[in-house]
C-alpha cells in the first residue's frame, strides 16, 4: 500500500509540473488562411470599433489573447485597403506566422462566397511580402491589410456587397467581428487579398 500512494504522488506531481511548465509556451497560432467557403468560426467578441474612434471603450482581453480591430481603410481609383490590427493584450507572448483568414458577410450575416487570396497580385502591386515568423509580447501589435477592387467587369453578374467582416489570426483560430469601414463593395471581381502579419514599422 505504501508503494501505491508513492507512486500515485510521484504521477500527481509530475503531472502539476506539466501544466505549470505549459503555463509558459507562448501561443503558437501560425497558419496561412482557410477555405473561404467554410462558414466563419463563432464570433469572440462584440464588434470592435476603428482605432480612429478614440472614444469607443477598451473591450475585455477575449479568451484567445489577443484582439483584432480595424484601423480604417482607404479608397483610391477603384482600389481599397483595409488595415487590421492584431494587438496581444494577453499575459503571454504570441506567436504568428502566417494570414489573417478573413470571411465576408452579407446583410442577413450569411458568407459571401469570395476568393480569399494570400498576398494581392491579382488586386494590386506592395502586399506580397511573405510571411515571417513574429513572437507579441504582451501589448505589442501586429499589422495586415485586406484588398479588393470595387470593379464591374460582367454587367450580367450582380456586383457584390458584404457589409460584415470577420477575421481570425490564423486558419482554425476564434474570430472577432472588425468594423469593415464603409461596404466591401468587390463588385463583380469575387475576390479579396490579405497580406502576411508583420510588425509596423513606426
Amino acid at each position: 500500500m505504501i508503494f501505491r500512494n508513492t507512486i500515485g504522488l510521484r504521477v500527481g506531481a509530475a503531472a502539476a509540473l506539466l501544466v505549470t511548465l505549459s503555463a509558459c509556451v507562448p501561443r503558437d497560432h501560425a497558419g496561412q488562411g482557410g477555405d473561404p467557403t467554410d462558414p466563419p468560426p463563432k464570433v469572440t467578441t462584440a464588434p470592435s470599433a476603428s482605432a480612429s474612434a478614440s472614444t469607443a471603450p477598451v473591450a475585455e482581453c477575449p479568451p484567445s489573447g489577443v484582439r483584432i480591430r480595424s484601423t480604417g481603410g482607404d479608397a483610391a481609383m477603384g482600389l481599397r485597403a483595409l488595415g487590421l490590427e492584431l494587438v496581444n493584450c494577453g499575459d503571454r507572448p504570441y506567436r504568428l506566422n502566417g494570414y489573417p483568414t478573413v470571411w465576408v458577410l452579407d446583410e442577413q450575416r450569411k458568407p459571401i462566397i469570395l476568393a480569399v487570396q494570400n498576398g494581392a497580385k491579382d488586386i494590386t502591386s506592395g502586399y506580397d511580402q511573405p510571411p515571417q515568423p513574429i513572437t507579441l509580447a504582451p501589448g505589442e501589435r501586429a499589422i495586415a491589410s485586406v484588398l479588393w477592387r470595387n470593379l464591374v467587369t460582367d454587367s450580367t453578374v450582380v456586383a457584390t456587397d458584404g457589409a460584415y467582416l470577420t477575421v481570425a489570426p490564423a486558419a482554425g483560430q476564434p474570430a472577432e467581428e472588425v468594423d469593415p469601414d464603409g461596404p466591401v463593395d468587390v463588385g463583380n471581381t469575387g475576390r479579396i487579398g490579405v497580406s502576411a502579419w508583420r510588425m509596423p514599422t513606426t
